[in-house]
């Protein structure tokens, strides 16, 4: 596995994460916590050292799966996780003050197992806590020892600004995909401005790049796709012809959509991290084949082509959901 920078902090990780909140929040059931840390394990084993989670996913049992999984690895691996809402849960509502981003820290060492967070993102911005005051209190924490890096997720340019001015920020994790490329326009620039690196999720836009989503897929009654209007049945439909679109390059490179859409991300920047998820071993390996997928200049040139070719149908949030992405 190749290792990779975020940005001039000196963080080095493994070409793509693991993200982690799959096991356990928003893509249906948990799955079973042994074979969770099976398989965060076999992505250990496989190179992979970076591996994000977060307080809310669960809320709290994904912290406590990544903990035990890494725990016998420790000195190997960064684990990123996040704190930003009230109670652990993304549905109370935002909370960023100082106090409780020591609280959610203090909680997570020990779910984690560990005497030191390696990166520590805020997870949405709190439109009522300024970010100078959200970067300070990040700041002792790792003044202490019990922080190493600081990150954002979802935050716009001017946020991530002020916020490096008063703590450098090592990573930017927001969603980027060959179906989201809204960060190209402010995002990218500015972080290549700054050294941040970047840690694209959804990387395989939900699963739906991968290929094996269509109208015709049925979702269980907790995943929240359910309310995402691009994953309507109907905009689905539409969306197929993209995926078959990026099939025609993979074909080509003898590869599989999924791992184009990797290829393509890490094409983009030397300093960007995807962190695909999944519950699946053979999907983990499939992922981390990306890696290995060279795309010359004609390739890429032909993947542009391919998505500026196309609209994708569907917002990335329902309203209620997009009122979190507050930048």
């Amino acid at each position: 596995m190749q290792k990779r920078k975020l940005g001039n902090t000196g963080l080095e990780v493994s070409a793509i994460g693991f993200g982690c909140m799959g096991l356990s929040y928003a893509y249906g059931p948990a799955i079973d916590r042994q074979e969770a840390i099976a398989l965060i394990r076999a992505a250990a084993e496989r190179g992979v050292t970076l591996f994000d989670t977060a307080e809310v996913y669960g809320p709290f049992i994904n912290e406590e799966v990544v903990g035990e999984a890494l725990a016998p690895i420790r000195d190997q691996v960064v684990i990123a996780t996040k704190f930003g809402f009230k109670n652990g849960d993304a549905k109370a509502g935002f909370d960023s003050r100082p106090a409780h981003i020591r609280e959610v820290a203090e909680a997570a060492l020990k779910r984690l197992r560990t005497d030191c967070i390696d990166l520590f993102y805020q997870h949405r911005v709190d439109p009522d806590v300024p970010i100078e005051d959200v970067a300070g209190a990040v700041k002792r924490l790792i003044e202490e020892g019990k922080v190493k890096h600081f990150g954002l997720s979802e935050a716009g340019a001017q946020t991530i600004r002020r916020a490096h001015a008063v703590q450098p920020v090592a990573a930017l994790q927001s969603e980027y995909s060959l179906w989201w490329r809204e960060p190209e326009q402010e995002i990218l620039p500015t972080l290549e401005e700054l050294g941040i690196g970047f840690v694209p999720f959804s990387p395989l836009g939900r699963g739906f790049l991968t290929g094996a989503i269509d109208d015709s897929t049925s979702f269980d009654s907790t995943d929240f796709r359910n309310t995402l209007p691009r994953f309507a049945p109907e905009a689905r439909k539409a969306n197929q012809a993209l995926v078959e679109l990026i099939r025609k390059i993979a074909d080509h490179k003898q590869a599989t959509p999924a791992q184009i859409a990797i290829a393509w991300l890490l094409a983009r920047k030397p300093w960007i991290v995807p962190i695909p998820g999944t519950t699946k071993q053979h999907r983990l390996v499939e992922n981390i084949g990306g890696t290995d997928v060279v795309l010359t200049a004609d390739d890429l040139q032909d993947i542009q082509n391919v998505v500026a070719s196309f609209t994708v149908q569907g917002g990335r949030y329902s309203e209620s959901n997009q009122k979190m992405v507050n930048r």
